[in-house]
């Protein structure tokens, strides 16, 4: 397994991880399933956030592979990507 890590502007962390057989984007973002909608198109994801006050979206490449599955848990969006 690898492991990269990047910390955007308001400091939220975005990990990345190598397994064999998947890639694995791990995103603390802070809200419930109910105030985001993600949206793999080819190799980006699509995340718009809506907290009732404000709306904001964000869009970031994804490493190349097959089928992407989506979970957002206690505020940890989880992108899968199978190789």
């Amino acid at each position: 397994m690898s492991m990269q890590q990047f910390a955007g502007g308001n400091e939220r962390f975005i990990r990345r991880y190598e397994y064999d057989d998947s890639w694995v984007i791990a995103a603390d973002i802070g809200l419930s399933e109910d105030d985001v909608d993600v949206d793999i198109v080819g190799s980006t994801a699509i995340i718009v956030a809506d907290t009732g006050e404000r709306v904001t979206e964000t869009e970031f490449e994804l490493p190349m592979g097959g089928d992407a599955s989506v979970d957002i848990h206690n505020g940890v969006l989880t992108i899968t990507i199978q190789k």
